[in-house]
């Protein structure tokens, strides 16, 4: 934990900002767990958080490498990131007397692993086989409760993690995804700056330099971006990551979360079939872009050589549904200003992805 005065409204004022103690970003770096763990003088028993899929990706082999170092070892695959599967993963660490949690694949088991660990008060290792959004290391999750996605406060990893060959063999739609999440931070930095102009809101000029330095790297980096290349998955993983601090140093999601996280809530809640959240952040970005009078035509280009849908088409979505989550956008955090503002008429929002090419007609 770092410690420093916010002088910005009070000097007497303390704020605490999270960051991880340690980021290890490399080729079969998985192989290392076990001496992470010791370096991070972790002991006792770890708690192995995964789903079906990436436990036979990275959990059992983790599992193994942990029990030989030696660790006790337990593991707990989820079925969804949900409230009632973060209470459960709450109830087996008490039951079973979990020392450490890691959150091993992409969102939904490091989701409930920061969840769970941070209800317990334990230390938090993030160990994604993905790169397919920034909350592989922020203090935030995404969790379903009530029917509902919530944006929650979480813990903050001890460690990252990230094998960088796992990564580049995991599902290239993935990759593209996150580097869609991370362009994205462009619209929700010029959110954050006009909710600080218009409602006085708090701004770090620090978390939004960052944050927007990290969307600019990947949009001039965009031609190296590409399926099965390590150096396209350390260069997605260590963006996630500066995404990540940047949430970190604001104390919110402010500078990665704007009204395209928005728009992209208001997919999930009206399509049947919602697209990936970086991919669905993506298209939103673009027409937010067009609506602060943002250069959204070179982020659509850096997508679209990267890979990311730019369409309704590309989403998989319907276009009226893209027009009626453009209305409601603005409800699903009403206390979060943004470009939005009291929200977008349905003949304006039809005009907004018309001029931007999210849909034809």
């Amino acid at each position: 934990m770092v410690i420093f005065l916010d002088s910005t409204k009070d000097s007497k004022r303390s704020k605490s900002m999270e960051l991880p103690r340690l980021i290890v970003i490399g080729h079969e770096i998985i192989d290392d767990v076990g001496d992470i763990c010791k370096k991070l003088f972790l002991t006792g028993k770890a708690l192995i958080i995964s789903d079906e899929n990436t436990k036979k990706i990275a959990g059992d082999q983790i599992e193994d490498i942990l029990s030989k170092k030696p660790f006790r070892v337990e593991q707990y695959v989820i079925q969804d990131a949900t409230m009632a599967e973060v209470k459960k993963v709450k109830k087996f660490i008490k039951n079973n007397n979990i020392s450490f949690v890691l959150g091993v694949g992409g969102g939904r088991p490091i989701d409930v692993a920061k969840c769970s660990s941070f209800y317990s008060e334990l230390p938090f290792i993030s160990v994604p086989t993905a790169a397919s959004h920034d909350g592989i290391v922020s203090s935030r999750a995404s969790i379903m409760n009530k029917n509902r996605k919530e944006s929650i406060t979480a813990q903050t990893p001890i460690a990252l993690i990230g094998d960088a060959k796992i990564i580049a063999t995991s599902p290239y739609k993935l990759l593209a995804a996150g580097c869609g999440d991370i362009i994205s931070n462009y619209s929700a930095v010029r959110d954050w700056v006009l909710a600080n102009k218009l409602k006085n809101e708090y701004f770090s000029n620090y978390a939004a330099a960052l944050s927007e330095m990290t969307a600019q790297i990947l949009v001039e980096n965009s031609k190296m971006i590409r399926p099965n290349f390590e150096e396209s998955a350390r260069m997605v993983v260590k963006a996630l990551v500066s995404s990540g601090v940047a949430m970190s140093i604001a104390g919110s999601s402010r500078p990665a979360s704007g009204s395209e996280h928005m728009f992209s809530h208001a997919l999930d809640r009206l399509a049947p079939k919602p697209a990936l959240h970086g991919e669905q952040c993506a298209v939103g970005c673009i027409m937010m872009m067009y609506l602060h009078g943002g250069d959204w035509q070179s982020i659509k280009n850096a997508l679209e050589r990267i890979g990311v849908p730019t369409t309704a088409f590309g989403l998989g979505i319907d276009e009226s549904i893209i027009v009626e989550a453009l209305t409601i956008a603005h409800t699903i955090r009403p206390e979060r200003y943004t470009i939005l503002g009291d929200g977008l008429t349905r003949e304006a929002a039809e005009d907004l992805a018309i001029k931007t090419g999210v849909i034809t007609s």
